[in-house]
């Protein structure tokens, strides 16, 4: 006769067995599934009050919220990314054709180099500029054919980004609809605490929402002012490199520089002197204040982290994940400081902490 010991055990084994399971059947649409539930967090809120405003029907308030999404979020993303392509084909056929010459752009710079530091360059073994040249020559060379290639694959996989999105739009519909159902069944099966539960839900929600609403305003704001500044300085592919400098001000502190430093070093080096001082002067005064004024309020402040924390959770959500870390990252870190917090705590109401030295 099986003990309960036995048949429970067996019954966790199931229990983890089908969550794998049903976990490997969504992995494909891993990343449909990600961001239609970080959606539904961000705009539950809202569901709530139309909710409210239209006696309740759950139905008619999640398709006008559903439509919000789309208006605020999802538009604007689809028109930014047609236009990207064509820009980026348009670069691409620029380089390959050589009306952008990066390692004639190098040259420029070199040639603006005062004797004494190119002396002091080949003392440390950083003068062989021919070399370099010649690298940079077939670094672009291979860039702007990865570039096209990716282009084309962007079309070719149309169909799966189509069916990627409906499945989006489709899990974000019910989400909104049920999620407070779901929310009250999960927070009822974990076998936590109902206050942990109720705390770590609240924080796994909390830094979401932060998360997104802190770094795509840190991105809009930087890549806007960024592609504008290149395009009324004369920068042939202004909106490809303000896409540019959205996406690498993922990465705190640091990441629209990678862009408009080099660009302005090239200014200064050929003469122009006025638009790389007005280009150092928008990202240091303009583009970094956005950046350390804006991502510590809105990340910082509502997840609580630290912010070397957030950076650091930030850049490895993103080596791990790609785009999608930018969320999964910081998550983690959160419910990780989160989960050790709670076991400090519960150390203490057990009187399980050693004595203060």
């Amino acid at each position: 006769m099986n003990s309960p010991q036995l048949q429970r055990g067996v019954f966790l084994f199931l229990l983890f067995a089908v969550t794998i399971a049903f976990g490997w059947i969504l992995f494909p649409f891993f990343g449909a599934v990600m961001w239609g539930m970080a959606l539904a967090i961000l705009f539950t809120p809202a569901y709530k009050r139309l909710a409210r405003k239209m006696g309740n029907r759950r139905n008619l308030a999640a398709i006008a919220t559903l439509s919000l999404a789309l208006v605020v979020v999802v538009i604007p993303l689809s028109v930014i990314t047609v236009s990207l392509v064509d820009e980026v084909s348009l670069v691409s056929q620029k380089i390959r054709s050589g009306d952008i010459n990066f390692a004639n752009y190098f040259q420029q710079v070199v040639n603006a180099i005062p004797h004494w530091a190119l002396n002091l360059l080949d003392r440390f073994g950083l003068g062989n500029v021919e070399g370099l040249i010649s690298r940079i020559s077939a670094g672009a060379a291979q860039g702007s054919q990865a570039i096209a290639a990716h282009a084309l694959s962007i079309g070719q996989n149309t169909f799966d980004f189509l069916v990627s999105f409906a499945i989006m739009l489709y899990l974000l519909f019910f989400l909104l609809r049920d999620g407070g159902d779901l929310s009250k069944t999960i927070r009822n099966s974990l076998p936590l605490a109902k206050p942990h539960t109720h705390y770590l839900l609240n924080k796994f929600t909390t830094v979401i929402r932060a998360t997104i609403k802190g770094n795509v305003a840190v991105a809009a704001a930087q890549g806007i002012i960024g592609g504008l500044s290149f395009w009324f300085l004369g920068v042939q592919g202004a909106l490809l490199w303000g896409v540019l400098m959205a996406f690498l001000s993922l990465l705190p502190a640091v990441g629209a520089a990678l862009i408009w430093l080099p660009v302005a070093i090239y200014f200064l080096a050929t003469g122009a002197i006025w638009q790389g001082l007005t280009l150092i002067f928008i990202g240091v005064f303009v583009v970094g204040l956005v950046d350390n004024i804006l991502r510590p309020l809105l990340v910082g402040k509502d997840t609580q982290m630290p912010d070397y924390v957030v950076l650091m959770s930030t850049i490895g959500g993103i080596a791990l994940f790609g785009i999608n870390g930018f969320v999964i990252g910081p998550v983690i870190a959160a419910l990780f400081m989160a989960v050790w917090d709670l076991f400090a705590s519960s150390n203490e109401e057990d009187g399980n902490t050693p004595p203060s030295p």
